[in-house]
């Protein structure tokens, strides 16, 4: 459930957001009601485009172990992560419209644009070290057969692997990786 941010929180949290994906400070620029500067759009437009973000269910065991997996093979380190449920994560579930309701697993944030599902999925797989980019080819198959699967493990994703109290917490080594 998300609560709206009261005056002045806006910009402190965007201004925190925007140096967790080391997005340079000077050209952010906030203004008030539902218009955007052009500095603003260009904060929105560039949080995806230094880093792809991959949001995951922190508290799914599937999903936490997707995340490592990603990580494993991600040698260029061209993913940061951040756990649905965490701050961070709330804040681009609502910067980008993303309805939780309907996809709660994980999702891909690249260059302002949101995968999810197997979008997502495969679009990650695409950046992977190994013959893992291959699996983007499975792209061409239509969207509702890709997500029928997806969908049906994702339903039983708790039931199959388990899901925690609370979300990971990143070691030292990885926080990094973690927005």
């Amino acid at each position: 459930k998300l609560t709206p941010l009261g005056e002045g929180e806006l910009k402190n949290a965007i201004e925190e957001f925007a140096k967790k994906v080391e997005f340079p400070l000077d050209n952010i620029f906030i203004m008030d009601g539902s218009k955007r500067s052009k500095k603003a759009n260009a904060f929105f437009s560039g949080i995806g485009k230094k880093k792809k973000i991959v949001l995951f269910d922190g508290v799914c065991n599937l999903c936490n172990s997707s995340v490592t997996f990603i990580i494993k093979r991600d040698p260029k380190n061209r993913f940061k992560f951040a756990a649905l449920q965490s701050d961070s994560g709330q804040k681009l579930v609502t910067m980008h419209g993303i309805d939780t309701s309907k996809t709660d697993s994980i999702i891909l944030i690249d260059h302002d644009k949101a995968y999810a599902k197997s979008g997502a999925a495969l679009r990650i797989a695409k950046f992977l070290s190994g013959g893992y980019p291959l699996l983007f080819g499975l792209i061409i198959i239509p969207p509702f057969l890709r997500n029928w699967v997806y969908d049906y493990i994702a339903r039983n994703r708790y039931k199959w692997y388990g899901k925690r109290e609370s979300c990971m917490i990143p070691t030292q080594e990885l926080k990094e990786k973690f927005l």
